[in-house]
């Protein structure tokens, strides 16, 4: 029941000015300056998968569960993970008959609102409500569907009850609360939630955060103020303050960073491996650079309504023209392994025994012409009607890497006469409108991040295509359908035994590597960039970040 998060990166030319606060090279210990290359969409942490915003709001709350550093489910707001063997989670029939099951959380005790308001299941219930409707805007829909009834036993504990028995029955980690006493009222109207939410419209209300920090100040596009929240009830955080700093453009992130106008660049959000590989042979003496490999999966959506990508032959002949092992090689120093599904090497579930798509352009070429592109004239191919091969390809604006890597794809898709013309967006507009409401027309190349095991239901299947029905809710924005995979992810969901379950997704991974709803092209590490003098943050390579577990990170001179 966990979510994907979309990767982005805004775009711009310039060297942030630093905060008057972070001039000095030896920065003040009570403050940390992160530095990050996107500014969130919004901060309602149900609307809008976007990393930026996760990446800061895990320091101003906690999920109710989550994956820690290695890989294990672990309750965070909850007081016991729910367990059948603990008698926490029960098996049952739903009233139509099916096998659901009843999953009972208790919320911390100590847990309240940065305004004093007890988290509570007033919380608990609103944010289920808020999420049910079908055009709130809230994602993760499948989990609010098939959450069809809650039963709340006192003020801290209640039951959930899904209409089925998962294999990650008690992985909650999407439900984020929502503050029934705040933003009860701007649900009035479901349709315009997403717009009038107080997350957006008062973003800086201490009633909204219940973690070691609460948001004070917000400089849109430019900067976010974090201090430490006095209701929190764990460890008390080390830093009386937290500036993350947006700096877009990725070169200029690391002048900052030697400038000491920020502290470190967070490895969720800042430099491309091949910049993080060149400053550390520069600068290696003055930082700790720490490499994560994770379950970030860069590639490109197809938009299946293209009528020239609804041609598998097109599809698959745009992947042989591409030389993706060079790529990984010459631009990664081959850090960042060749993607051949939507499943990392790193997962348990991932199986090489799919089709495989090494560079080969005469492979590509016998596709294209049984595709009916058989006409090469200037350069560019066309059909016998006198339609060319001309595509669009979008990403975000200002990554230097993906738009050098665009540039490559470019230039390998026009030696067979594919015309591909790029053009790049700033990653609110992008992520904000574009994609998530698919109106992108051929290729769209980004990055999902995810957690362990995570089932790509509201990426691959049919019952999850972003449309105004849904007020654009939906994750597959390639519009796939297939209904083999539905299938498969419905029977994956409801499958307790693993090796069954490898199974399924051995097949899925099969059907994904031949119809290609989307182009893989490699598997991202992420590079931390840190002060000599950080310690305590912990990388997790999934869609966790470390972030979540912001109070142990302090300053050197604490030991």
């Amino acid at each position: 029941m966990t979510r994907l998060f979309a990767v982005f990166v805004l775009c711009a030319g310039f060297l942030a000015p630093p905060l008057a606060t972070a001039e000095a090279k030896d920065p003040p210990r009570d403050q940390l300056v992160i530095g990050i290359t996107q500014f969130p969409s919004t901060f309602h942490p149900n609307i809008d998968a976007m990393l930026a915003k996760s990446y800061i709001l895990a320091m101003t709350r906690r999920p109710f569960t989550a994956y820690d550093q290695n890989w294990r489910l672990v309750c965070m707001l909850c007081v016991d993970l729910p367990t059948i063997e603990n008698g926490l989670a029960v098996p049952e029939r739903t009233p139509k008959g099916k096998r659901g099951i009843a999953v009972t959380y208790t919320i911390r005790k100590e847990a309240l609102w940065g305004d004093e308001t007890p988290v509570s299941t007033r919380d608990v219930v609103f944010t289920w409500k808020a999420g049910r409707h079908p055009m709130s805007g809230v994602g993760n829909v499948e989990f609010y569907r098939s959450l069809y009834k809650i039963d709340v036993k006192d003020e801290k504990t209640f039951t959930l009850h899904f209409d089925k028995l998962t294999f990650e029955y008690n992985a909650i980690n999407g439900f984020q609360l929502i503050p029934a006493h705040l933003d009860a009222p701007s649900f009035a109207d479901p349709a315009e939630y997403k717009h009038r939410t107080a997350f957006d419209a008062d973003t800086t209300n201490k009633g909204l955060y219940f973690g070691p920090y609460r948001i004070a100040e917000v400089a849109t596009g430019s900067h976010v103020v974090l201090v430490p929240n006095a209701t929190w009830w764990g460890s008390k955080p080390r830093f009386k303050r937290i500036v993350v700093r947006v700096v877009p453009n990725t070169a200029a992130l690391e002048a900052n960073v030697l400038s000491g106008a920020i502290d470190m660049i967070a490895g969720e959000l800042g430099l491309t491996i091949d910049q993080a590989l060149a400053f550390e042979k520069r600068h290696g003496d003055r930082f700790n650079l720490v490499y994560k490999p994770g379950l970030i999966y860069e590639h490109i959506d197809l938009n299946q309504d293209n009528p020239i990508l609804k041609d598998k032959r097109v599809r698959k002949a745009l992947i042989y023209a591409l030389d993706r092992r060079a790529i990984s090689e010459k631009l990664f120093d081959g850090r960042q392994p060749v993607a051949n599904t939507n499943v990392s090497p790193l997962d348990w579930v991932h199986t090489d025994d799919i089709q495989r798509y090494e560079y080969d352009p005469k492979k590509a070429l016998k596709l294209l012409r049984e595709a009916g592109w058989t006409t090469l004239r200037k350069g560019v191919r066309s059909n016998k009607n006198g339609e060319k091969l001309s595509l669009e390809i979008m990403t975000t604006a200002g990554n230097r890497i993906r738009e050098l890597v665009e540039q490559v794809l470019q230039s390998q898709w026009k030696q067979l006469g594919i015309d591909v013309r790029i053009r790049n967006q700033p990653a609110r507009v992008f992520f904000g409108q574009t994609v998530t409401e698919r109106k992108f027309s051929a290729m769209a190349m980004f990055a999902w991040i995810s957690a362990p095991e995570s089932v790509p239901r509201t990426t691959l299947h049919s019952a999850h295509i972003p449309h105004p029905g849904n007020n654009f809710a939906g994750q597959n924005y390639a519009g796939f359908v297939n209904s083999e995979v539905d299938e498969l992810i419905e029977l994956i969901e409801v499958e307790l035994n693993r090796e069954k379950r490898a199974g399924l997704w051995h097949r899925l991974q099969e059907i994904y590597a031949d119809e290609l709803p989307a182009l893989p092209l490699y598997f991202r590490a992420e590079p931390y960039v840190l002060p000599k003098w950080l310690k305590g943050i912990e990388p997790t390579g999934h869609q966790d970040p470390s972030t979540l577990w912001i109070e142990n990170w302090y300053a050197k001179s604490e030991d």
